[in-house]
């Protein structure tokens, strides 16, 4: 029995460190676009701070995209939760699609193809409202696949 606590602990206490982690990047991002949002000039005009922004945007949809969401899946598999499986299902296709979102965003910033400074600035409003909607979506996800099985594995010791 204490090997098998002990083993969840390795097992999933890393998934806790990496949540914190991501939720650390989360926060970076956020302030990163809030020094955009809340520019009196216009974002075309604070280059430096568009292109931290979509560095910070890439890293940490990629980090949801090729690690949380993977273990986060793994972790749910490994507790037999199929209603937290079946609720990934079903929000994680908008996830996908603010993701590309986001890329797009990114690709248009590195190519220039954005230089009206009104267009930048509503594409990046935009954007703003789907990574509000894409944080809410994750936060459901960390908390239906990832803390209830906190729960489930405090329980067993």
């Amino acid at each position: 029995m204490l090997d098998n606590c002990q083993n969840a602990q390795e097992r999933w206490g890393g998934v806790h460190l990496l949540i914190d982690r991501w939720l650390q990047e989360r926060h970076e991002l956020v302030s990163a676009y809030s020094v955009l949002d809340e520019a009196p000039q216009p974002a075309v005009a604070n280059a430096a701070a568009v292109q931290k922004f979509c560095e910070i945007l890439v890293d940490y949809v990629s980090a949801g995209h090729f690690e949380v969401y993977e273990q986060l899946t793994s972790e749910a598999k490994a507790f037999g939760d199929v209603r937290g499986l079946e609720l990934a299902k079903q929000i994680y296709p908008r996830i996908e699609a603010i993701t590309e979102a986001a890329l797009v965003f990114n690709d248009h910033c590195d190519n220039g193809d954005n230089r009206d400074s009104v267009s930048l600035n509503a594409e990046l409003k935009r954007l703003g409202q789907m990574l509000h909607e894409r944080f809410e979506l994750e936060d459901c996800l960390i908390e239906v696949l990832h803390n209830s099985h906190q729960e489930q594995a405090v329980a067993a010791n």
